[in-house]
C-alpha cells in the first residue's frame, strides 16, 4: 500500500479553483464590455478542449485495459457493465421527470405567445449540420469502428471503449509473461499520459477566461434577461436533481455529496465555463481513482456515462420541450407529456457524439409527439449556450456519483479511504505513486 501524503495548505490565491473563478469573472467583464475582444478569445477555450481530446482516447484505453487485467475476471467486468447501464436508465429517467415537473410548476414559457412561423428551421439545421438521431440498429452498429485504429482517430468514446474491453479480455485470457509485460508497459504509458494531462491542466485558467469571454460576447447578457424564467426553472430543476443525488449518496454510500462537489470543484467550474465535459474527463478519472474507486469501475463507468448518463441533458430536454409548448401556446395534456417522456427515454440516449445533439434530440422528440412544432426548436438557439453550462455541470456531478455507486455496489470502493480523501486528510501528488501490485488502486 502506498504512503499517504499529508495535505499541505497553500495560499488560496495559488489554488486552481480561485484562479478559475477569477478567470470566469474576468471573462464575463471582457465579453460584456469589449465584445470584439471577447469574440477574438474563442481560440483559447477551443484550443484547450482540443488538447484534452488529444489524450482522451489513449488514456481511456490504458485505464480500461489495465483495470480489466487487474480484476482478472471477465464475468465481474460484465456485471459492472450491466449494473452501470441499469443505474443510468433509472437515474436519467428521474432527471427527465424532474424536468417535466419543474416546467409545469414554473411555467417558464407562459405568455410568450411565439408564432412558430416566424422562426427559422434553417438555423437549427445549420447548428446540427443536418444530423439526425440514428435508429436502434444504427446506434449499435456505430459502436463498432471500421478499424481498431479508426476508433482512436475519430475519438468516438463508445468505439474506444469497445476496443479497450476486447483488448483487456484478450489480455486476461492470454495470461503468462506476455500479459504481464504488456500490462507493465501500459501502466508506464498511463503514467506518461497523466503527466501530459498535468501539463495541459496548467492552461486551465487561461482557457476558462477565453471561453467565458467568448460566450458573453457572442450571446450577451440580454439573453439571460430575455429567458430569465427559463434559467430560473432550469436552476430549480438542477438543484432538485442534485438534492436527490445527495440523498442517494448519503443513504447508499454514507458519503456527503457536498464534499464530493468540493473535491471536484475545479472540474465543475471548468466544465461550467467551457460548456464541455470532455475538458475534465482525464482529470475526473484520475481523481476518482485517487478517492478509492477501483480502476476498472472508473474506466468503464465514466466513458460510458459520457454517452448514457447525461443527467443534465435529460433535465434540459424535458424542461425545454414543455417550455417550447408553453411559448407557442400549445396545451400539453398529461397523456401528451407521458408520451413525450417515453420518447425522450430513447432520444436522450442516442444523441451522444452528434453535432448539436441537444437540438437534434429536441427536434426528433417534437416531431415524434406531433404536438410541438419542430420549428419551435429554433427558439432555443439563443439561450442554449448558457443552458449548456447547466447541462454539462450536472452531467459531471452525475458521472462522479455513478462511479462511487457502482464501485460500492461491486464492493470495489474503499469507503474509509474515500472519506479521508473527501475530508481532505489524504492528498495524492501524482499518478505514479499508485501501487501497481494491487488489484485495486489503494
Amino acid at each position: 500500500m502506498k504512503q499517504e501524503a499529508i495535505k499541505v495548505k497553500k495560499p488560496f490565491y495559488k489554488g486552481l479553483f480561485f484562479q478559475i473563478m477569477i478567470s470566469i469573472v474576468a471573462g464575463i467583464l471582457i465579453g460584456y464590455l469589449w465584445p470584439t475582444i471577447g469574440n477574438a478569445l474563442k481560440p483559447l477555450g477551443d484550443g484547450f478542449i482540443k488538447l484534452i481530446k488529444m489524450i482522451i482516447s489513449p488514456l481511456v484505453f490504458g485505464v480500461v485495459v489495465v483495470g480489466i487485467a487487474k480484476v482478472g475476471n471477465i464475468k465481474t467486468v460484465g456485471r459492472i457493465g450491466g449494473k452501470t447501464i441499469l443505474y443510468f436508465e433509472i437515474i436519467t429517467t428521474i432527471a427527465l421527470i424532474i424536468g417535466l415537473v419543474v416546467a409545469n410548476l414554473t411555467d417558464p414559457g407562459k405568455g410568450m405567445n411565439i408564432d412558430p412561423a416566424t422562426l427559422k428551421m434553417a438555423d437549427v439545421e445549420a447548428k446540427t449540420n443536418g444530423s439526425q438521431l440514428p435508429s436502434e440498429a444504427e446506434f449499435i452498429l456505430n459502436i463498432i469502428p471500421e478499424s481498431a485504429v479508426g476508433a482512436f482517430v475519430s475519438n468516438t468514446m463508445l468505439q474506444v471503449l469497445l476496443v479497450s474491453c476486447l483488448f483487456g479480455f484478450a489480455l486476461v485470457h492470454v495470461g503468462g509473461r506476455t500479459s504481464e509485460n504488456i500490462l507493465n508497459l501500459l501502466e508506464q504509458v498511463n503514467e506518461v499520459m497523466f503527466k501530459i494531462m498535468g501539463y495541459i491542466m496548467k492552461l486551465t485558467a487561461l482557457a476558462t477566461f477565453g471561453a467565458m469571454a467568448f460566450a458573453v460576447s457572442q450571446y450577451g447578457i440580454n439573453t439571460l434577461i430575455s429567458f430569465g424564467k427559463l434559467f430560473v426553472a432550469m436552476t430549480i430543476a438542477c438543484l432538485a436533481f442534485v438534492s436527490i443525488l445527495g440523498i442517494i449518496t448519503r443513504v447508499i454510500l454514507g458519503l456527503s455529496l457536498w464534499k464530493m462537489i468540493l473535491y471536484i470543484r475545479e472540474e465543475i467550474m471548468l466544465t461550467f465555463a467551457t460548456g464541455s465535459t470532455e475538458a475534465v474527463m482525464p482529470q475526473l478519472m484520475d481523481k476518482l481513482e485517487k478517492a478509492g474507486c477501483n480502476r476498472a469501475v472508473v474506466g468503464l463507468v465514466v466513458p460510458t456515462g459520457y454517452s448514457f448518463n447525461l443527467d443534465g441533458a435529460s433535465i434540459y430536454l424535458s424542461l425545454a420541450l414543455v417550455f417550447l409548448a408553453q411559448a407557442t401556446g400549445i396545451d400539453l395534456s398529461l397523456a401528451d407529456q407521458l408520451l413525450m417522456l417515453g420518447i425522450l427515454l430513447l432520444t436522450s440516449k442516442g444523441m451522444a457524439g452528434i453535432p448539436g445533439s441537444a437540438f437534434v434530440a429536441l427536434a426528433a422528440t417534437a416531431a415524434a409527439t406531433g404536438s410541438i412544432p419542430v420549428a419551435a426548436v429554433a427558439l432555443m438557439l439563443a439561450p442554449d449556450r448558457f443552458m449548456g453550462n447547466y447541462r454539462t455541470t450536472v452531467n459531471v456531478i452525475g458521472y462522479v456519483v455513478a462511479t462511487f455507486i457502482i464501485a460500492r455496489w461491486e464492493k470495489m470502493l474503499d469507503v474509509a479511504r474515500a472519506k479521508k480523501v473527501l475530508n481532505g486528510q489524504i492528498s495524492y501528488e501524482n499518478k505514479s505513486k499508485v501501487d501497481k501490485t494491487a488489484g485495486l488502486n489503494w
